[in-house]
């Protein structure tokens, strides 16, 4: 009998299209499992040096949750690197203005901090409302039970 680890190649990892709704899920908890699903972490051809993961749709961003009282107390900052250039915005508005960038902000972190990672992210396809022009990949629905 030969025992031999495979590594899977860029191109030999299937990938799949997978939806998730995200109506009343809490940020961090989803965020965390999709970019378990974008590395490919919950295949048995996991391999860390390729991109195996599968492309995630995800919907009705507006409507996730913050547990606690975050949304008033955490601020994303940028800074134009001028004095006084400080600008922060607090969850809250994050949420009613731009819900898209807030989820994509908690999942791309959650990545690794490497050149995969940026072709990682791309699969991530995130919607404020329930609709999503994918429709020909035929996205597989799943129900995930992050609370």
């Amino acid at each position: 009998m030969n025992r031999q680890t495979t590594h899977a190649k860029n191109d030999e990892a299937p990938r799949n299209w997978r939806h998730i709704d995200a109506t009343d899920q809490i940020l961090g908890r989803l965020a965390s499992k999709v970019a378990v699903i974008l590395q490919g972490k919950d295949k048995p051809l996991y391999t860390p040096h390729c991109d195996v993961g599968d492309f995630v749709i995800i919907t009705n961003v507006d409507k996730i949750r913050l547990t606690g009282d975050k949304a008033n107390q955490k601020f994303f900052k940028s800074f134009s690197g001028y004095p006084d250039g400080l600008k922060l915005t607090s969850y809250r508005e994050m949420l009613e203005k731009k819900p898209e960038l807030l989820f994509e902000r908690a999942v791309r972190r959650m990545l690794p901090k490497n050149r995969i990672a940026r072709d990682m992210f791309k699969k991530l396809k995130v919607y404020a409302g329930p609709e999503h022009p994918h429709a020909a990949q035929q996205p597989v629905k799943m129900e995930i039970n992050a609370a």
